[in-house]
């Protein structure tokens, strides 16, 4: 059966997420051209053609990643509700105990990142955009008198750097904290950092 022809735009969409794929899978240094081809069935020079080498395509594959993640952060950030409840929504989803997929991937490209310079400028991108995201929720709920927080980018920062480093511990030391704990800690951190009780999470999201 014949494959349907894409535009250039929809082959390249269709590659980068097969590379996605293939990195979650193999992991950065493992993956190869021929293993996002053979994902679908098309030539290498194919590939090729549209990234080059597989140092960019592996950059374009966390961009578009990224890019995902950074659309999904901004629609529960920008519902029609308090601040506290984006907030609150934002950071339960992006928690590994949450619905936010591909932890395993940002763990590989964190540590490919130190020796690759596009890869490094993509993940501290999504760093900064995160954190400057988070900041401005904060910085809203503070205006609006919903809670307190006399350093809106520090709380983005602190809660990042949690919510990261216990993703590292679910996926790559199974067992080592439960996801129920985690999700405990996830609690107490936001409402200390907000000044709240911790009760006063639950409420909201009632």
């Amino acid at each position: 059966m014949a494959r349907v022809r894409l535009s250039v735009a929809e082959r390249r969409e269709e590659l980068l997420r097969a590379a996605v794929e293939q990195i979650e899978a193999r992991g950065v240094s493992a993956v190869r051209i021929a293993d996002v081809a053979s994902a679908l069935g098309v030539s290498n020079a194919l590939v090729l053609y549209h990234f080059a080498t597989k140092e960019k395509l592996v950059a374009a594959a966390f961009a578009h990643a990224a890019e995902g993640d950074l659309a999904r952060l901004r629609r529960l950030l920008g519902r029609r509700t308090t601040a506290l409840r984006r907030l609150r929504a934002a950071v339960r989803w992006y928690a590994p105990t949450g619905q936010a997929k591909g932890w395993r991937l940002w763990i590989e490209g964190w540590a490919a990142a130190l020796r690759e310079p596009a890869l490094q400028k993509v993940t501290r991108d999504l760093d900064r955009q995160w954190k400057a995201a988070i900041t401005e929720v904060i910085a809203q709920g503070v205006a609006a008198d919903e809670f307190r927080c006399p350093d809106p980018t520090g709380t983005a920062l602190r809660l990042t750097a949690l919510l990261d480093g216990l993703a590292v511990q679910l996926t790559s030391y199974p067992g080592a904290v439960s996801r129920a704990r985690a999700q405990e800690w996830v609690d107490e951190a936001l409402a200390r950092e907000l000044g709240l009780e911790r009760g006063a999470l639950t409420a909201s999201a009632r």
